[in-house]
């Protein structure tokens, strides 16, 4: 794959503002709305949303360009996969913690039904 079709100005550019800016925002997004407990759909909402602030971001700092499909596709794809990421660890969390008598974690991002018997440290 050609860096040319993820990044418009440089990498830097890119790494700054969709990574660390808009990566991060779509990762807290995504926690915050699995911790009030809406729908997945609202982040996905929030992280096409936060890809026209990065956009932007993107043609105010480094003269990028601000209506560009192609690399509004590219960034707001990953700001939905972070989200997503964001939201299903949260919602792992709560699962488990909330139903802990019902439900145990299962990896980062999971969880799975049923009593396993007492958890680790427990008598």
């Amino acid at each position: 794959m050609k860096p040319e079709l993820v990044v418009e100005v440089s990498r830097a550019d890119f790494v700054l503002v969709t990574l660390f800016l808009g990566g991060g925002a779509a990762w807290l997004t995504g926690r915050s709305i699995a911790s009030t407990w809406r729908p997945y759909r609202q982040a996905v909402l929030y992280a096409l949303l936060l890809g026209c602030v990065v956009r932007f971001f993107h043609f105010a700092l480094f003269e990028g360009t601000l209506l560009s499909l192609h690399y509004f596709l590219t960034d707001t794809a990953f700001l939905v996969a972070l989200a997503t990421l964001g939201f299903r660890a949260e919602r792992a969390r709560q699962m488990t913690t909330r139903y802990g008598w019902m439900f145990r974690q299962s990896g980062f991002f999971g969880w799975h039904e049923g009593n396993a018997g007492p958890r680790s440290g427990e008598p």
